[in-house]
C-alpha cells in the first residue's frame, strides 16, 4: 500500500471542531434537523463531490481511496507561496455496523492540493485499521477551507471475505490511474488488480444490460426480473497488467473462481453514459411520463430530435417553457445516475425514478438498511383564540437496501408503506409543463 503524501497531514480533531464551529455562528432562521441529510442528494448543496472507494489490504487493514475533481475544487493563490492550492479537511470515522454501531478507527487529515495543469484527479488514500469478518460504514466529512463548506458521505464495506467485491480495483491501463467507478466504455483499456495477491485465474460472467424501468410507487407489484443467468463464462489467466476492455453493453461480473457467487462488478452503459445529449437515449428516461404507447411512437420516430423536442414544446405550450423543462427534467435523470447507479443506470432504480419526478428529497434520514426521503406537503395552518401555529407535514418514501452479488448501492421503494403517493398528479404537472413539487398550490 502507498503511504500518504507529504500533502496529508494528520492534525487534532480539535482544529475541524472549532472552524466548523466559527463558520457556523450566525443566527439561524430555521430550526435545524440534525438528522436530516438532505444535503446529500441536492447538488445545490453540495459544491464539491468526492469519489470513494474502499480496498481490502490485508485482514488487518483496508484502504478509503478518496478522489477529488479538479473543475470542483476551489484553488486560491493567497497563500505564502502564491501558488494555487485548494485547502481540504478530511475527517474519517470508521463504524463497526456488526455489533450494533461501534466507533472502530478515526483519521483526521489536512490537505492542500496544488493545481495541476496536466490532470484533472486528485487522488488520496487513508489507512483504516479494521477485523476479519466485519461489516463497516464509514463517516467521511470533507471541509473545504477556503469557501467554509462541508459535504458528508457514507461508505459501507465488509471484510467478511477474500473473494468480494472490497478486495479488487480498477486501474487504467495506458494512464496508470486509479478508477473508483466500475463503469467501463468502448475502446478503453484497464486493469483489474486483486489486492489480496495472487491469482492463478479470474472467471468473468457476462450478463445482458438491465432495461427495464421500475413500475410506478402507486403499483403493488414486485420489481421486475432481470438476467439471472449470465450469457457466456470466460476464464482468463490472472494478472494485475492484463489489458482488458469489453465492447458491448451488459454487465461483466469478475469472480476469483467459477462456482464462486461473490466477486467485482464491471457495468458497460454504452457510450452515451453518463451524458445526456443522444435524442435517443433522452427519449428512455420519458418512460416515466408516457404511457408504453406513447413510448413505442416516441422510440419509432426515425428523426428522434424531432420527436422529442415536440413532446417538450406539447407540455411546455412554447420553446423557452420548454427548454427549462428540459433542462432540469435532465439534470436530475444525470444526477439521479450519479447519485443512485447499481448495476442498472441510477435513473432505472427506485430512487431514480422518484428523485426525477419528484426532485431531491426536502428531508433525508438514512440507517445502514433504509433511506427515508420527505416532500414537503402544503403548510398547515390552525388556530386556537388568537395564536395561530404552522405545522409542516411531509410525504414520505421508504427504501429498503437490498442485497445484490453486482453492487452494494441497490435500495428497493416500500410500496407497501407507500400508499398515497400523488404520482397521476405528479405525471399530469410534468405534462402540463410545470416542474412538480409536492407543496405547490394546486393551479393545474
Amino acid at each position: 500500500m502507498k503511504r500518504l503524501g507529504k500533502e496529508l497531514t494528520r492534525v487534532s480533531a480539535l482544529t475541524f471542531m472549532i472552524g466548523v464551529l466559527l463558520s457556523g455562528c450566525s443566527t439561524p432562521k430555521a430550526t435545524v434537523d440534525p438528522k436530516d441529510l438532505s444535503y446529500l442528494y441536492n447538488p445545490l448543496k453540495n459544491s464539491i463531490n468526492p469519489r470513494y472507494k474502499v480496498v481490502n489490504q490485508t485482514d488487518e487493514l483496508s484502504v478509503l481511496a478518496v478522489k477529488f475533481i479538479g473543475s470542483e475544487l476551489f484553488f486560491s493563490e493567497a497563500n505564502p507561496s502564491g501558488i494555487p492550492t485548494a485547502s481540504m479537511f478530511i475527517s474519517v470515522r470508521l463504524f463497526n455496523v456488526s455489533q450494533g454501531r461501534i466507533l472502530a478507527d478515526t483519521a483526521f487529515y489536512d490537505l492542500d492540493i496544488i493545481r495541476d495543469r496536466v490532470r484533472d484527479e486528485y487522488l488520496y488514500k487513508i489507512p483504516l485499521n479494521v477485523e476479519k469478518g466485519t461489516e463497516y460504514v464509514t463517516d467521511v466529512k470533507v471541509f473545504d477551507k477556503i469557501r467554509q463548506v462541508m459535504v458528508q458521505s457514507f461508505v459501507p464495506f465488509n471484510t467478511n471475505s477474500d473473494n468480494n467485491r472490497y478486495n479488487f480495483f480498477l486501474r487504467g491501463h495506458n494512464r496508470q490511474n486509479e478508477v473508483l467507478l466500475p463503469i467501463i466504455k468502448k475502446n478503453e483499456f484497464f486493469n483489474l488488480v486483486y489486492a489480496k495477491g495472487n491469482l492463478d485465474s479470474i472467471f468473468i460472467s457476462v450478463y445482458k444490460p438491465y432495461k427495464e424501468i421500475p413500475y410506478p410507487p402507486s403499483m403493488v407489484l414486485p420489481e421486475k426480473p432481470g438476467a439471472t443467468e449470465p450469457d457466456t463464462v470466460v476464464a482468463l489467466p490472472y494478472s494485475d497488467t492484463l489489458p482488458l476492455m469489453f465492447p458491448k453493453e451488459g454487465i461483466y461480473f469478475c469472480t476469483t473462481g467459477r462456482d464462486i457467487k461473490e466477486g467485482f462488478s464491471l457495468l458497460n452503459f454504452g457510450t452515451e453514459y453518463p451524458g445526456m445529449n443522444d435524442p435517443s437515449v433522452m427519449i428512455e428516461p420519458l418512460a416515466y411520463l408516457v404511457s408504453p404507447d406513447e413510448m413505442a411512437v416516441l422510440k419509432a420516430d426515425p428523426r428522434p430530435k424531432i420527436a422529442l423536442d415536440n413532446f417538450w414544446i406539447k407540455c411546455g405550450g412554447n420553446i423557452d417553457k420548454a427548454r427549462e423543462l428540459i433542462r432540469i427534467f435532465y439534470t436530475r435523470v444525470v444526477y439521479a445516475d450519479y447519485y443512485f447507479t447499481s448495476y442498472k443506470e441510477g435513473w432505472r432504480t427506485d430512487r431514480g425514478m422518484i428523485y426525477i419526478i419528484y426532485g431531491p428529497p426536502d428531508k433525508l434520514y438514512k440507517s445502514n438498511e433504509e433511506e427515508n426521503w420527505g416532500y414537503r406537503r402544503p403548510v398547515a395552518k390552525s388556530k386556537w383564540g388568537s395564536i395561530y401555529t404552522v405545522e409542516e407535514e411531509y410525504l414520505f418514501f421508504s427504501f429498503k437496501k437490498r442485497a445484490s452479488i453486482f453492487s452494494d448501492n441497490e435500495y428497493s421503494l416500500s410500496r407497501s408503506e407507500t400508499v398515497i403517493t400523488y404520482w397521476d398528479k405528479a405525471v399530469l404537472a410534468w405534462r402540463k409543463g410545470i416542474v412538480f413539487r409536492l407543496d405547490n398550490p394546486d393551479e393545474f
